[in-house]
């Protein structure tokens, strides 16, 4: 039996005008068995990019012939299956974002560091090649839902440090365990970090690790989370959270992508993805001082907005038996209409996640293997008032009505101006020019 060809080695470009530089990058991944092209200008680097098929391009952004923020650019429009890292020097990280923003996977400081070269190859290479979908197990069809399961399968693929607002209970972990799965990092670690429950004094000890003798009870080596997460995906759940003083920590490990450990005189290279969540809005935090702007620019390269269930309770016909279907376990329950109906006129504080507790109270209240609205218990909330002659209208028709009047005052307050009125609103830009075409608000 004929032994099928092997696969071509990956082929890369390296458009830099150091000839030094690009012989030093050429011979490590001669050594990894890759080959590599280079071109000195940009022009060079489209002409071959457009003659030849590259896995992976490593380009820097400053060149003879212009910036190399528009060949990023262009290859997102030209070249797409090619993946993109810039070079970029210490002192132009907020440059290397704008990379990130524009579609590029990762990016490299000046000088290279080789160990950190390579780690940054390999993972390039897996997300040219592909990887199969593990699923998108969000549910719903609710527009916003819709847009966030396309939203993660484009951004899985990148390298770009990922932040994910929504309040508690919307499931932004979730969200956060998608990226990951579909991405090519699936199968490394994934390392979730509630940033809000490490006591202040251990997290930097719980994060960065620590060398045997480090400090008093320090008796024996810890790796740290963080380096427990290498070649996966590091989640950091309520970043905001975070002291300031850790911060400033975690955003020399983002720029330096290295950390030294408790009692260890040298740093060591991590190679992860960062992906955060918060339910508190950063941009205030940094207004008021709480949050470092410049970590703030780092974190949210890509943000991602989780709706909360009292804005698409139309979905919860789908959720809701799925969450029981889990949490029967070998048991086949079904939900009546009633109580659907029920489930449908609530507005969940707590979000999917105290629908999934008041759906698993209900299988224990319930007779049988069908559930009832009388099996559904909701706890009482404070209510909006509702205007006289407001009863013949249903509960999402009538928030609906609330939001639109809302908006339209911070409208008239901010002077038509959407940036400022999306502020005074405490949501993204892009959550704002969403609402507006969801009401129809001109």
């Amino acid at each position: 039996m004929k032994r099928p060809d092997p696969a071509p080695p990956a082929r890369i470009l390296i458009v830099d005008d150091e000839p030094d530089l690009v012989e030093l990058i050429g011979l490590t991944l001669k050594r990894m068995g890759i080959l590599s092209v280079s071109a000195g200008t940009l022009e060079a680097a489209r002409r071959e990019l457009r003659e030849g098929k590259y896995a992976f391009c490593l380009l820097d952004l400053k060149l003879p012939d212009g910036d190399g923020l528009d060949l990023v650019e262009w290859i997102d429009q030209n070249t797409p299956d090619t993946t993109v890292a810039v070079l970029t020097a210490h002192a132009s990280i907020e440059v290397a974002v704008r990379a990130l923003k524009l579609g590029a996977f990762d990016f490299l400081t000046k000088p290279v560091d080789l160990t950190v070269l390579r780690q940054l190859v390999t993972s390039a290479l897996r997300a040219a090649r592909g990887q199969p979908p593990s699923g998108n197990p969000l549910i719903g069809e609710h527009p916003t839902i819709q847009e966030l399961r396309s939203l993660i399968l484009r951004v899985a693929r990148s390298q770009a440090p990922v932040h994910i607002h929504g309040e508690t209970g919307t499931g932004k972990e979730l969200v956060s365990r998608l990226i990951h799965a579909n991405g090519p990092r699936h199968d490394r670690p994934f390392v979730p970090i509630n940033c809000g429950a490490i006591p202040g004094e251990l997290l930097e000890s719980e994060l960065f690790g620590y060398k045997r003798g480090a400090f008093t009870g320090a008796v024996s080596d810890q790796l740290g989370l963080i380096r427990s997460a290498e070649g996966g995906s590091l989640f950091l759940d309520e970043v905001a959270e975070l002291p300031l003083t850790m911060q400033v920590k975690l955003l020399r490990f983002m720029q330096e992508k290295t950390i030294r450990p408790l009692g260890m005189p040298q740093e060591i290279p991590v190679d992860v993805r960062i992906i955060s969540a918060s339910h508190r809005n950063l941009q205030e935090a940094v207004a008021q001082g709480r949050f470092r702007e410049d970590l703030y620019y780092r974190l949210v390269v890509i943000e991602m907005f989780v709706p909360p269930l009292r804005e698409r309770l139309g979905d919860i016909a789908q959720i809701a038996p799925a969450l029981v279907s889990r949490l029967a376990l070998d048991r086949s329950v079904t939900l009546t209409p009633d109580a659907l109906s029920r489930l449908q006129a609530y507005d969940y504080p707590g979000n999917i996640r105290e629908l999934e507790n008041i759906l698993e109270r209900a299988l224990t209240l319930c007779d049988g293997e069908v559930i009832h609205g009388d099996d559904i218990r909701l706890r009482k909330t404070e209510r909006i008032p509702v205007p006289e002659g407001a009863n013949q209208n249903p509960l999402p028709a009538y928030l609906e009505e609330l939001e639109r009047e809302r908006i339209l005052q911070a409208l008239r307050e901010s002077k038509g101006n959407k940036t400022a009125a999306a502020q005074h609103l405490g949501i993204s830009f892009r959550q704002f020019r969403y609402r507006l075409k969801k009401l129809g608000i001109e």
